[in-house]
């Protein structure tokens, strides 16, 4: 049996997995940064913004246009507590103090990249959502095997859903370039750290990709 990661997606299998681009974390008013001033915002977060503003949501946004003009799954998570006062978040997130509350501003997904109409939203209390939701159960009923992967933070939330996916039997590919962290070096890292898990490509290479699998579709369609 020849078995391998470096495998093309397949329509209708196939779901883009947008992680934690949120109010609350890719903001710079987002609650994560209240209280902060301008000037140490900059300093601990200013690499992660400009990135974000540059390449990661410009990226994201192509891989939603291409996903949606192909017909495939798009997911989005947000880091969202089940109720107002944060009582059910994980331990870790309670310690790093990651409490967006039920329903708040916050829990949104960023506008310039917000979900269409029935596009799934699920709400997490962990790194990992394969840990706080029922994403495999949702995955499996939508008949899907393979993920595109994109968001933040590339070293922490990102690694642990391409990790667990890759566990539980998911052929994933990381968007390289629609990522993001607090460093080039951290980002950098995890892309080295999870490359034996999944196949990586930039956001050029997934839309061609997209793009040739659904006009092979519609030729075979038409034929």
């Amino acid at each position: 049996m020849n078995l391998s990661r470096e495998v093309p997606v397949e329509l209708g299998r196939t779901a883009l997995l947008v992680i934690d681009m949120q109010n609350y974390t890719a903001r710079q008013d987002g609650g994560e940064y209240r209280g902060m001033t301008e000037a140490d915002r900059e300093a601990t977060h200013g690499f992660f913004f400009r990135t974000l503003g540059e390449t990661t949501l410009p990226n994201i946004r192509r891989l939603l246009d291409a996903c949606r003009a192909a017909g495939i799954e798009i997911i989005y998570t947000v880091i969202e507590s089940l109720t107002k006062d944060g009582r059910d978040l994980s331990l870790d997130y309670k310690i790093s103090g990651l409490v967006v509350t039920r329903g708040s501003w916050d829990a949104r997904v960023l506008d310039q990249i917000a979900p269409a109409d029935d596009e799934i939203v699920l709400p997490k209390t962990s790194s990992s959502v394969f840990i706080s939701t029922n994403i495999d159960y949702v995955l499996r009923n939508l008949g899907v095997r393979y993920l595109i992967v994109c968001g933040g933070l590339t070293d922490q939330c990102v690694d642990s859903a391409i990790r667990d996916a890759c566990d539980l039997g998911y052929l994933v590919t990381c968007a390289t370039d629609a990522c993001a962290t607090l460093t080039q070096d951290r980002h950098d890292w995890a892309l080295r750290n999870n490359n034996g898990y999944c196949r990586q490509r930039v956001t050029t290479e997934i839309v061609e990709e997209i793009e040739r699998l659904a006009k092979n579709y519609r030729i075979a369609g038409a034929g």
